[in-house]
């Protein structure tokens, strides 16, 4: 009997969605920009600096297990081994992924894109590697689920987790070129958040090229906008030394808060 890989999808996409809403996973931790360098890797690595990487493709692979206070996630990444390659991404299979690792379930998480031109990393160490149908990940994160999995609304829960800021300990900083177009959501309470990645988990057509208009189409809290605007100088968001506060909008997309 054949998988339906569209209801894997969806439901890796719901617990997906919220466990990186809760932790701001997605597009934020970055740790594999600390990897040491390697011929399969799609942006030079040096120092710690991963360069020229707006557009980059990446994916993720969440296998959920038991843990001593209740369900884990270790989070795998393709980045920056690989651009995580269409045909591949399509072709797995969440059931058999999690069965050959002997996990409660694998959630597939993307594809995503980042939109800084750099990230600069203070310290990290190497990370384990597994290869999920021919795509090379890092572990990048381990996350402790609790009760949510169980919870039974799933789509509910990271619904209202949208819009919302999170801590992330990442001690990176990222880079916008001067000439660039950027995108930013406006809080109501006029904190600016600066888009990192995108997704095309809800909309697989999303590109680059979308962005723009984007504001139209999101469904945004009260007293908040998105804009548009071109750098005239650089612009780096700095979270060395200070965790970084990162939100998704409900198309999916990570913003980051600006540095003041």
């Amino acid at each position: 009997m054949g998988r339906d890989t569209r209801t894997d999808r969806t439901f890796a996409g719901r617990v997906a969605a919220l466990v990186l809403a809760l932790v701001a996973l997605a597009g934020a931790a970055c740790d594999s920009s600390s990897a040491s360098s390697a011929s399969s890797s799609p942006a030079a690595v040096s120092g710690g600096v991963t360069r020229s990487i707006v557009g980059l493709r990446y994916c993720e692979v969440l296998l959920v297990h038991a843990g001593a206070a209740g369900p884990v996630a270790d989070v795998y990444n393709s980045f920056p081994l690989n651009t995580c390659p269409a045909a591949k991404w399509e072709a797995l299979d969440a059931k058999a992924i999690a069965a050959d690792n002997g996990a409660l379930a694998a959630l597939l998480n993307g594809p995503r894109f980042w939109l800084m031109n750099s990230i600069a990393k203070v310290g990290g160490t190497p990370k384990t590697v597994k290869t999920f149908g021919g795509i090379a990940m890092y572990l990048d994160a381990t996350v402790q689920l609790g009760s949510l999995v169980g919870s039974g609304n799933l789509a509910t829960l990271a619904q209202s987790q949208l819009y919302t800021p999170h801590a992330v300990n990442r001690r990176t900083t990222f880079t916008y070129a001067a000439g660039r177009q950027v995108y930013e959501l406006w809080a109501a309470d006029g904190t600016h958040y600066l888009m990192q990645t995108w997704s095309q988990q809800k909309d697989p057509t999303l590109s680059q090229a979308d962005l723009a208009g984007l504001g139209s189409r999101l469904h945004l809290p009260a007293g908040w906008s998105y804009h548009v605007r071109t750098l005239g100088a650089p612009l780096r968001v700095v979270t060395t030394t200070t965790a970084g506060q990162v939100l998704q909008d409900d198309l999916f997309n990570s913003y980051s808060q600006e540095s003041s």
